[in-house]
């Protein structure tokens, strides 16, 4: 009696595969800025000061954002069409809510008088938060190109589909869990 042994392999889509490598290049990145604003702390001139409330209101709005997206992504992948596209939809405008507010917050620390070019403290979360806002934009353009396909394709759940739209809804999530990262890294430094 012969027994033959099926070894099945886990296969992860190369497109996704890339995408977790850019996000492990992007964490180091801003472990690098987030450092380097600990060193510079600690070589003294450091103006203490309280973020904007913009900021927190942008962190309740991205967090909120990947709520609805996942949401959304539970719906592709359930076959409901209409709360998918409204989910997607909701998702993209808090996303771009999540950039107003940040500018607001820019300018709400203008008015504080930290200006981006003053005491390094006030350029460190300048910097770090426009570099981030940089990543979000990209992640508003994926979004835009999910509503895109959502609204001007006819609705089927396939493979190919769900990992694109699963790709975009991992990029989000990251860039929400990575704001939150550094505004409790700006908010515990102070």
């Amino acid at each position: 009696m012969s027994s033959t042994v099926v070894v099945q392999k886990s296969k992860i889509d190369p497109k996704f595969f890339t995408l977790l490598i850019a996000c492990a290049s992007i964490f180091m990145m801003f472990a690098g800025l987030t450092s380097a604003y600990v060193v510079r702390q600690a070589g003294g001139n450091w103006l203490e000061f309280t973020l904007p409330d913009s900021f927190t209101y942008s962190t309740i709005i991205i967090i909120i954002s990947s709520v609805f997206l996942h949401f959304s992504y539970f719906s592709f992948n359930k076959g409901k069409e209409a709360s998918y596209k409204i989910f997607l939809v909701v998702a993209f405008i808090m996303g771009l809510f999540f950039l107003v507010l940040q500018y607001y917050g820019w300018t709400q620390m203008e008015n504080m008088g930290i200006m981006f070019n003053g005491n390094p403290s006030g350029s460190f979360v300048y910097v770090i938060s426009a570099v981030h806002a940089a990543h979000v934009l990209g992640g508003i353009g994926a979004l835009a190109m999910a509503m895109i396909h959502a609204l001007s394709l006819d609705f089927f759940v396939n493979d190919k589909r769900r990992n694109r739209l699963k790709i975009t809804v991992t990029y989000w999530h990251f860039v929400d869990i990575l704001w939150i990262y550094l505004f409790l890294f700006f908010n515990v430094q102070r």
